[in-house]
């Protein structure tokens, strides 16, 4: 059964959604942007983040982007937090005016160095050393029922490219959460087993916080698999073959790229999962289609 079949006669609830966008480095990416935020806003998503470039390259945009969202739409921005590049007083002073500007939930890493995912992290003097560190940092600045943050986190289910092994990940993330994580979301990945399996270890290991699958909306195959190059997720030879053939066929490219998505979706779905975050790329239209494949209506679709 195909995956329109499939979603039409879904019975099972409607997932929980999340969406991830980056922040706009030209007037035209900002347009694209605002574009996708008002057309996603109705697909009432739980949270939408928003990233930082490596080494806090776009700390001055996320900051704006993020205090806009939460000011000026009916959404909860998730902000990216990072400890690269700056004292941990710094780091602080960025977490209060994200709390100034309205914004109640952050996504604490340790971020990636200025030259980019791959090259050698340095802390920074005065700074904090690593993610847990840093949500320590954040829970120990914010005390009170009524100044605490969420807090989310990354893991990666196929080992992060500096892992020690599958003991040392798993201990990491537990200690993300006992500093005072409240979710975790996966880097992306294409087999369900993928996620399964490390979901499996996560709570053998003593995690039991969501773990909330981070699923890729990206139709450029060529883009997807350096991505995936560089933070060594595995793209199985059936997505190569699906994709083969379409380098001047974007409408089939995108086509492609929800339904895969959406099965992917499916899959996790009958094993109990309901809480899916999307990679948008700011690209408003994939992640409308993948929604509606995956059976959500926008609000006034189901008010009527």
């Amino acid at each position: 059964m195909n995956t329109l079949a499939v979603a039409a006669q879904q019975t099972t609830p409607a997932p929980n959604v999340s969406f991830e966008f980056f922040p706009p480095k030209t007037d035209k990416m900002e347009a694209k942007l605002w574009e996708s935020v008002a057309r996603l806003s109705p697909m009432a998503p739980k949270f939408v983040s928003v990233t930082y470039g490596a080494g806090g390259s776009t700390r001055d945009r996320t900051q704006k982007t993020v205090a806009k969202i939460a000011q000026d739409t009916p959404l909860a921005p998730a902000a990216h937090l990072t400890c690269v590049g700056a004292t941990k007083e710094e780091v602080l002073k960025v977490a209060e005016d994200f709390w100034d500007a309205g914004v109640r939930h952050l996504v604490a890493l340790r971020g990636d160095p200025p030259s980019g995912m791959g090259e050698k992290f340095e802390q920074h003097p005065g700074g904090y050393k690593d993610s847990v560190d840093l949500i320590a940092g954040i829970r120990d600045h914010y005390v009170g029922p009524n100044v605490r943050f969420e807090i989310s986190v990354s893991c990666y289910p196929e080992q992060h490219p500096d892992s020690l092994g599958w003991d040392e990940d798993i201990a990491f993330l537990k200690a993300k959460q006992d500093a005072g994580a409240d979710r975790a979301i996966t880097q992306f990945f294409f087999e369900p087993d993928v996620y399964l399996s490390f979901l499996e270890r996560a709570r053998a290991g003593g995690v039991t916080m969501p773990i909330v699958p981070g699923i890729m909306l990206q139709p450029n195959f060529n883009g997807l698999a350096r991505m995936a190059k560089v933070v060594e997720t595995s793209v199985p030879d059936w997505l190569f073959k699906l994709y083969e053939g379409t380098e001047d066929d974007p409408e089939t490219r995108e086509l492609i790229t929800a339904n895969v998505a959406v099965e992917l979706c499916h899959k996790l779905s009958e094993q109990g999962v309901n809480d899916f975050h999307f990679y948008t790329l700011n690209r408003a239209n994939l992640a409308l289609s993948t929604c509606r494949l995956l059976g959500l209506k926008p609000k006034a679709a189901v008010a009527s």
